[in-house]
């Protein structure tokens, strides 16, 4: 049995998405509608797709009895809005990243989505299906390092040039994407971090708006997170590095994690505590404990290496998404889950803007006005 889907905004990612379903990837989908504003595009993707359906309006698409269920690829600011107006006409949703701009929008989609419990709600976080971060959630949550003490993620492989924000009018801008490298191409880095350590208690963000590129929304980006427990972290990630780096190290009390370039873990697990270690050593021990040819002594080291799978991670989501609809296997992104990663963006823009750490969740009539006032300016600019 095949799930009928429709695709809502077919840029980028919705044309990438429908290529993988009509291909047969995913075998338990079938493409049979279309939806977009742009007579152009409807032109284009009625000549290269046969027998699949075309809109203009998303709600025509909900009311044609051809979809069981839609995956939204629309500007951000219109995801919630869309999504509601689905589960009101009894359609699954498969959200593209992320929910929503502001957590209010999320939070009232996630409200309308417990009425409607019986229809599936997803989120395209599709780094989840990675098994490099599968095999690191399992060894951060089996506490195979103890307790995490800090982490230190160096995210820069984001490099856009120019003529990508110059593809459409309202890319990079406060009023059409609602932020820059934060809310676009770190959004899954950002994810991933709740999804791996929580949301955070606190956060300070400083952030450079239009620092190596002509846009108004931020290039450049540094967030420190507190946790609540002791445990503090540092997320950089910027657009402007043409030789960017991907280095995650996470410190616990038993040991530590280094994750690099998306193909390596390496995990040095102590033998005994650092808490215990820090009691027992006596000042003439330091020097044989800190020598680098000495510090093996003290931990297992176990190293892991994975393969690149990016196209076969979008086909997981989507099975996962129509087998919970028609098995209720369990989603592998939750929609309500969306939330915890808007907070965290919410969190971000309010600090980068206020220049003040801000505190979880976040004041969500405050957070829009300043938002709001942000894409006033940008408008008279």
């Amino acid at each position: 049995m095949k799930i009928k889907v429709g695709i809502i905004g077919m840029g980028s990612q919705g044309s990438f998405y429908a290529d993988v379903i009509q291909s047969g990837k995913v075998k338990n989908m079938e493409l049979t509608t279309l939806c977009s504003r742009s007579e152009e595009k409807r032109t284009y993707f009625s000549k290269k797709f046969k027998n699949i359906e075309f809109y203009k309006d998303y709600n025509e698409m909900f009311d044609s009895g051809n979809v069981d269920a839609v995956i939204i690829c629309t500007p951000h600011y219109s995801h919630p809005k869309i999504a509601k107006a689905a589960l009101k006409k009894s359609v699954h949703i498969l959200v593209d990243k992320p929910a929503g701009v502001a957590a209010k929008d999320v939070r009232l989609l996630n409200d309308i989505s417990d009425q409607y419990s019986n229809l599936a709600y997803g989120l395209i976080y599709n780094q989840r299906t990675n098994r490099l971060y599968r095999e690191l959630k399992k060894v951060i949550d089996e506490k195979r390092i103890g307790n995490i003490r800090n982490i230190h993620w160096l995210n820069t492989v984001h490099w856009r040039p120019d003529v990508y924000y110059k593809q459409n009018t309202w890319r990079a801008t406060w009023y059409g994407e609602g932020g820059g490298v934060l809310i676009n191409q770190a959004a899954h880095q950002i994810d991933l971090l709740q999804w791996l350590f929580g949301v955070p208690k606190k956060l300070f963000a400083k952030l450079k708006f239009g620092y190596q590129r002509k846009i108004a929304v931020e290039d450049d980006a540094t967030l420190i997170f507190e946790y609540g427990n002791g445990a503090t972290g540092i997320f950089v990630t910027r657009t402007h590095d043409l030789l960017g780096t991907d280095r995650l190290e996470i410190l616990g009390d038993k040991g530590k994690i280094l994750v690099e370039n998306n193909k390596s873990i390496i995990i040095k697990s102590l033998h005994k505590p650092e808490k215990e270690m820090n009691f027992e050593t006596k000042i003439a021990d330091i020097p044989k404990i800190v020598q680098s040819n000495n510090v093996a002594s003290i931990y297992e080291e176990e190293e892991l290496y994975f393969k690149d799978i990016w196209g076969e991670q979008h086909v997981e989501v989507f099975e996962n998404f129509a087998n919970n609809i028609l098995y209720r296997e369990p989603l592998i992104a939750p929609g309500l889950e969306g939330i915890n990663s808007v907070q965290i963006l919410n969190a971000a823009y309010l600090s980068g803007w206020t220049e003040n750490e801000v505190t979880l969740p976040v004041e969500e009539d405050y957070f829009e006005k300043v938002l709001q006032e942000r894409i006033e300016m940008e408008r008279r600019n």
